[in-house]
């Protein structure tokens, strides 16, 4: 029986589509250590679970010469799979095919699938690595750009998005990434900015390179806008799915529930003593988030920016949550602005999806000085509160030590709807440090002293019983329990089995106005 032509025309066509720009643009692309857009959507989803669509999609333009060079799917991939089983919608821009350049008819295959992941709640994952919008196509293609970002805006809190930078992602292109709830960065070979080396040369006079102006160190380190700076992609797709296991695929959705060997009411007793006595003294908070949840398992976030806070997930009792943490080991665990910041998104994010927040406290205060005032410490510090104070999931804080001033009530406070709130012997909740109130309390006495420094210590030692200590918040009820450190995983797992089925709300409203 004679081979169906037509059944032959389709195969050369799937078989052409499969090579994007063809073997020579593969092999450049291989030779700068890049995988193919394909290549990394094999990487990302299960074997054997992508399912294409558009794969026969060209444009449309016919000026420059482009009539001539319509390539079957026009540089970019897009279609579904599983991720662990789990359904997930990708899209990976082609570099092989204009330099991976959006089009008019590109655009619309992305906006495509974001449309079928906000209908049936998946995520969505962009792989980004373009050139930026073809020239070709001129404002056909800047409308394509605004078409994904409406997407984005919309999908936000509906479905998780997650991006991830490749290779180049510049000028308009940037902005889709930054409304996704995660962006994951190649060290090395990929970079995002909104102008790019020559025009801040001919702008500014600066001589700045790729890497340094938007590379995956600086953006994940000095700017916060990347969340992950991995080392190769190999890598960052295995992040991406360790991410996504922590995570619902929609917002009415829960995340999913592991199986844990890790005892429910494990004690350690070596939480007894992290803490020094000398109050003033560093340690590390990370140390007590790996002695406390599932089997050491953090998936930090944002690790290289803003220190002095620790966000990311974990697993209580085999159930995700959302940690926030003072950091005592870097900048004392202050607030300042980039940690407000850091910190109000992530909780806003796991409020959108279902994620309980736990909150470990040591605070002393927000950072004080000239520059802080001036960038907007108020504005920006108030980002934290207006997001614990929105959250309506399951909420527990745990004050390990210092909770200090308006600190203390931006932390996840009783005053902001904290569900459960505990408190280690060595916490102390004051207004602020000691030293400071007692300077301010009896400066007068210690001033007309015949011994000043007598009297401070005097009157040090007095506050320090009286205030320095948990008790006093727990006698008004504004802490729930005073509780052995050692004992922490299991008092913050039964808190998180109580609190299941919790059910709180907002006014009914459009949207707030969070002072951004």
């Amino acid at each position: 029986m004679a081979n169906d032509p037509k059944i032959e025309n389709l195969n050369r066509l799937r078989q052409e589509g499969l090579l994007g720009g063809g073997e020579k643009q593969i092999a450049i692309q291989h030779e700068k250590g890049k995988l193919t857009a394909r290549e990394r959507i094999e990487r990302l989803l299960d074997k054997d679970s992508f399912t294409e669509i558009d794969m026969f999609v060209r444009h449309r333009c016919s000026d420059f010469g482009t009539e001539n060079q319509r390539y079957l799917g026009d540089g970019v991939v897009t279609g579904h799979g599983t991720v662990d089983n789990r359904r997930v919608f990708v899209f990976s821009q082609d570099f092989t095919i204009f330099g991976g350049s959006l089009s008019e008819s590109y655009a619309k295959k992305i906006c495509k699938i974001m449309d079928m992941a906000l209908k049936v709640g998946a995520p969505v994952i962009g792989i980004n690595d373009s050139g930026g919008a073809r020239i070709q196509e001129g404002v056909d293609s800047l409308g394509g750009y605004a078409d994904i970002f409406l997407r984005n805006t919309l999908c936000s809190g509906v479905i998780p998005q997650i991006s991830v930078v490749a290779g180049p992602c510049a000028g308009g292109a940037v902005y889709s990434p930054a409304i996704t709830d995660f962006i994951f960065m190649v060290q090395d070979t990929s970079y995002m900015f909104v102008t790019g080396p020559n025009v801040v040369k001919t702008v500014t006079h600066e001589e700045v390179s790729f890497q340094d102006l938007g590379g995956a160190v600086v953006h994940s380190s000095k700017s916060g806008v990347a969340h992950f700076a991995c080392k190769d992609e190999q890598t960052t797709f295995e992040e991406v799915r360790r991410l996504l296991s922590f995570i619902p695929l929609n917002n009415l959705d829960d995340p999913p529930i592991f199986e844990t060997s890790d005892p429910w009411d494990r004690i350690d007793p070596e939480l007894n003593t992290i803490v020094p006595s000398n109050s003033n003294k560093p340690y590390d908070m990370k140390e007590i988030i790996r002695r406390v949840v599932d089997s050491g398992d953090f998936f930090e976030i944002q690790r290289d920016w803003a220190k002095n806070i620790v966000i990311g997930l974990a697993r209580l009792d085999g159930r995700s949550v959302g940690i926030i943490a003072n950091q005592p080991a870097f900048l004392a665990g202050v607030l300042d602005i980039n940690a407000s910041a850091k910190a109000a998104r992530f909780v806003r994010f796991c409020d959108c999806f279902n994620i309980p927040l736990v909150t470990f406290e040591d605070v002393p205060g927000f950072l004080p000085g000239t520059a802080q005032e001036h960038g907007g410490i108020i504005k920006h510090g108030a980002k934290l509160l207006y997001a614990f104070c929105e959250a309506t999931v399951p909420k527990i804080t745990v004050i390990t030590r210092k909770a200090y001033g308006g600190a203390y009530d931006v932390m996840n406070s009783k005053h902001i709807r904290c569900d459960v709130n505990l408190a280690w012997p060595s916490a102390e909740l004051a207004v602020m440090g000691p030293k400071g109130a007692v300077e301010i309390v009896f400066k007068k006495e210690i001033a007309a002293s015949d011994n000043p420094e007598k009297t401070l210590e005097e009157k040090l030692s007095q506050y320090i019983e009286a205030f320095a200590n948990p008790y006093k918040a727990a006698e008004r009820g504004y802490i729930d329990d005073i509780i052995e450190p050692k004992d922490t995983r299991p008092n913050l797992i039964k808190a998180l089995r109580m609190l299941e089925t919790k059910s709180d709300s907002n006014p009914k409203k459009k949207h707030g106005n969070i002072p951004l």
